[in-house]
């Protein structure tokens, strides 16, 4: 099985599709069974009875515990078996449970040592709650990739201009160097293209009479989070000089679900500086949806081809530097874990951005 950092929260699913039923989703190689129990809290299980390994998932829910579908082991909330028809119960059998947390629409989970499960670690993005902002949750969308081939994706400015030319970039940002620098949790990479023609998306939306200077600020949250930071203002207005007065700003949220070693789900929401009724948000999800229907097929194609034995090793561009330095870090991250005497030194700190 491939490694995973294990001691961080991950996203496993929307707050909205977790009710009080059997939900099973896979996360870092793992099936889990999450359900919501009478109080509201999502409770999560390795999806397998420890009698003969049948998924839990097969099961029901009686009160707030899951009967196994097999032989009828019943297993309450915090994983304890409360229940074995026929017998009384002999040591303590019980289900492996994970902690979970409830932040941005999304329910996260902890699959490493629980006693590590600081919900303060949880990522957190302000403008989310701010009323002057608002939000739109997006979709789950399955792409057939190891998640750090998506992390590459969100590291990487340069593709816009090439990938996403009907929505998220133009030729303009072609030869735009791109910068990086290393954050206390991650990674920050950007360029500002000034003076050129609005985003196909920023056309629609933003107004803009004139040229404008726009920014793309891709925030990288190891292992698993990127938010992008993006907008335009009239160019002559200031915003590279900080003036952010006259400009429309949206945050690009990802947040990845490694799946397994072939398969991400990346969901994704958008939050931006002015209020959008539900139709104006439906049409800039739909904007964000083919934008990332489009890396989708990239990054599926770029897999397929990893799998095969003879291909060469990659050519490495300067453009490269932010996600060859990703990738280290969650390498150091999961070498840490494996060494805990060196953890406390390389796990990031909490991300409120």
């Amino acid at each position: 099985m491939a490694d995973y950092v294990l001691n961080t929260w991950y996203p496993i699913a929307w707050s909205r599709d977790i009710s009080y039923e059997l939900a099973k989703r896979r996360i870092v190689g793992k099936d889990v069974v999450l359900y919501r129990s009478s109080t509201g809290q999502v409770a999560a299980h390795l999806d397998v009875c420890p009698h003969r390994m049948a998924p839990l998932s097969m099961g029901r829910l009686k009160g707030d515990s899951i009967e196994c579908g097999y032989h009828g082991m019943t297993f309450d909330c915090s994983g304890a078996c409360i229940r074995i028809p026929g017998q009384r119960i002999v040591g303590s059998p019980a289900v492996e449970t994970y902690p979970t947390h409830e932040n941005m629409g999304l329910v996260w989970i902890w699959m490493g040592d629980p006693a590590k499960a600081d919900t303060s670690l949880v990522y957190d993005l302000p403008q989310y709650h701010d009323p002057a902002w608002s939000s739109a949750e997006g979709d789950a969308l399955e792409i057939g990739c190891h998640y750090l081939n998506l992390c590459d994706n969100l590291c990487d400015p340069a593709h816009v201009s090439f990938v996403h030319l009907s929505t998220l970039g133009t030729p303009a940002g072609e030869d735009i160097p791109v910068q990086m620098k290393q954050t206390d949790d991650g990674l920050l990479t950007w360029r500002w293209i000034n003076d050129s023609p609005a985003i196909p998306l920023f056309q629609k939306f933003g107004n803009f009479k004139t040229n404008v200077d726009r920014w793309h600020y891709y925030h990288y949250t190891a292992p698993s989070i990127a938010v992008i930071d993006f907008g335009s203002a009239p160019t002559g207005t200031g915003a590279p000089e900080g003036n952010r007065d006259d400009c429309i700003q949206i945050y690009a949220c990802h947040f990845m679900t490694p799946v397994d070693e072939n398969t991400t789900i990346d969901h994704w929401l958008h939050v931006k500086n002015f209020k959008a009724d539900e139709e104006t948000n439906k049409k800039l999800s739909a904007e964000f949806r083919l934008a990332f229907s489009e890396d989708k097929t990239i990054l599926e194609a770029i897999h397929q081809n990893e799998q095969r034995s003879v291909n060469p090793a990659p050519v490495r561009l300067a453009i490269d530097a932010s996600p060859i330095r990703m990738r280290k870090m969650v390498d150091e991250w999961i070498k840490s874990e494996r060494s805990p005497a060196t953890a406390a030194a390389v796990q990031p700190e909490p991300s409120h951005a």
